[in-house]
């Protein structure tokens, strides 16, 4: 009964802060202006299906999919067997399936081991990758210090979960087996088991290991869970809604504004009264691009929290490439920090408090905004559908329409596009003067 309870109360604590984390990401992606991604959910559940769980984009690099995949398949398969811990934790029973489902319930548990094994090989190699071979795009300027840490640690917590199901499991097939009864045949365990406790003659010393592994195994899933909101792999949830709510239309095609798409055609049509006031114009008037991230929209914020910070975008990005500071993937991590920021202040001061900091200039300097080449080769690589471009192109926008700021190389571009009608400094007059040369 102690130990029902003592369950039950990890069970509610555990998951009660969870969602309290949860409702708190929620509000500050709802910071996030609105955007309509709810039109043709036939090609939305294609894409979730196919990028999401079918990880599609992440083949185009083959050895680290295939680890990533077992990692992803044994995640997903092995929630199986929590379930039946969690039925166990709460009714005080001991492998609540197994008699009820015989045969098939050594060969889920075989297969959930088998995973296990694979998924434990990926995340030595994805260790190794990151600290003995130190591949370059996993040891950038961006990733010193927490970033590092947050990766090693939820690998080391995926060795640690395995671990205990391997005790779990061991120590178990021990105890049949020193009772006189007929091994489960786990596919691993009925081997490591005998091996590492076949020489522990004590039913109750197999039944304390067991229940080590047991409660560690049920701990390590609470404290990955509970620690999933503050790390980059939150993208294990988040990436089904996010590529649910991808952006659909071509990756060339870029957004307007409203108000300014409004106010060109009011200039453009003869018939229009320029007196009339707006539709909106109770309503307050929209910031012309983003200076903060309560500038830009939900899906860019909901982005924020999603990227796992593996930066294809950066080691795909021309600009990254050839030596400038932009780094797509830093764009993403510094909206999802100073949106966190910026929810933290609201829920301690209220919504209408400022820190006198922003977006632009304290996280992401003009340099980096104006290295992009608006390729949409980091969208491209994204295996979750991320969009920095967009944050960069709402950046631009600020600069330009509200602080009348952009490098001298554009300003006399867009002087010459004004007067000229074109990029270069001809009048429209002269423009078919070559073709009267000799």
């Amino acid at each position: 009964m102690i130990s029902s309870i003592l369950f039950g109360l990890l069970f509610i604590g555990g998951f009660g802060f969870f969602t309290y984390n949860i409702l708190k990401i929620r509000a500050n992606v709802l910071l996030g202006r609105d955007v309509d991604r709810k039109g043709n959910r036939a090609e939305r559940w294609k894409t979730m299906a196919l990028v999401a769980l079918g990880q599609k984009k992440m083949f185009s690099r083959p050895i680290p999919a295939l680890l990533h995949l077992a990692l992803y398949v044994a995640f997903i398969i092995t929630q199986i067997e929590l379930v039946e811990i969690i039925i166990d934790g709460f009714f005080n029973k001991h492998r609540f399936f197994h008699e009820s489902l015989g045969g098939f319930y050594t060969f889920m548990i075989s297969f959930i081991e088998i995973l296990s094994v694979l998924a434990l090989i990926a995340t030595v190699i994805f260790l190794s990758r990151r600290n003995l071979l130190k591949l370059p795009r996993l040891n950038m300027k961006e990733l010193a210090g927490w970033p590092k840490k947050d990766a090693n640690l939820i690998l080391i917590m995926e060795i640690v979960l395995v671990s205990c199901i391997f005790t779990m499991n061991g120590a178990d097939e021990a105890a049949q087996l020193l009772k006189g009864n007929e091994s489960y045949g786990f596919s691993i365990s009925s081997a490591i088991g005998p091996l590492f406790f076949g020489e522990i003659n004590s039913i109750e010393t197999l039944h304390v290991i067991e229940h080590i592994g047991w409660w560690g195994h049920f701990f390590m899933v609470l404290l990955f869970l509970n620690y999933l909101p503050y790390s980059k792999h939150f993208h294990i949830l988040l990436a089904f809604p996010n590529t649910y709510f991808s952006n659909l239309n071509k990756k060339g095609k870029l957004t307007n504004m409203e108000s300014v798409t409004a106010e060109v055609k009011l200039m453009m049509d003869p018939a229009a009264d320029p007196y009339a006031a707006p539709a909106d114009a109770s309503s307050e008037p929209q910031r012309f691009g983003a200076k903060d991230v309560t500038d830009l929209t939900w899906k860019n914020l909901l982005d924020s929290y999603t990227c796992t910070e593996c930066g294809r975008c950066t080691s795909s990005c021309p600009a990254n490439i050839t030596g400038k500071k932009l780094s797509p993937r830093k764009i993403m991590m510094d909206t999802r920090d100073r949106l966190t920021e910026v929810g933290d202040n609201i829920r301690k001061h209220g919504k209408g408090f400022s820190d006198g900091k922003s977006l632009l200039g304290d996280y992401i300097t003009e340099e980096e905004v104006w290295a992009c080449t608006s390729c949409n080769a980091c969208v491209q690589e994204c295996p979750v559908n991320i969009d920095p471009l967009s944050i960069i192109i709402d950046l631009r926008r600020f600069l330009v329409m509200e602080e009348s700021k952009m490098p001298t190389e554009l300003t006399g571009m867009l002087t010459n596009i004004e007067n000229n009608g074109a990029p270069w400094q001809f009048s429209p007059n002269d423009r078919l003067n070559w073709a009267n040369e000799d």
